[in-house]
């Protein structure tokens, strides 16, 4: 078994949303702050694109499994996530991707 802050026991993420009419600067300051404090606790790391039609992509990109666990009960993320819910219309999340190796797709 992998030791817990491997990459191969990191969870792949995906958020696509775009902001709520007004609420750009405001959305992303809330993103900024959760993405501080996934930082600062361990719980992961992300990385946002932004598609020519003005959607994001979001990758969450979580330490383990223990630590979307952790996150998921932790006040101060919960806070940011109930305010981004006003903040931004999501188009689509998937939750858990799986990699699939070059050598499963032949």
């Amino acid at each position: 078994m992998p030791p817990e802050n491997s990459a191969e026991n990191e969870i792949l993420s995906v958020a696509i949303w775009k902001p709520a009419p007004g609420m750009e600067s405001a959305s992303f300051a809330t993103w900024r702050e959760l993405t501080s404090i996934l930082a600062k606790k361990g719980y992961g790391r992300d990385r946002l694109y932004r598609d020519r039609g003005g959607q994001f992509v979001l990758l969450r990109y979580w330490k383990s499994e223990d630590a979307r666990r952790m996150a998921q009960e932790d006040p101060e993320m919960l806070r940011c996530w109930a305010r981004l819910g006003n903040e931004i219309e999501i188009v689509k999340v998937y939750e858990t991707l799986s990699a699939v190796g070059a050598e499963k797709t032949k």
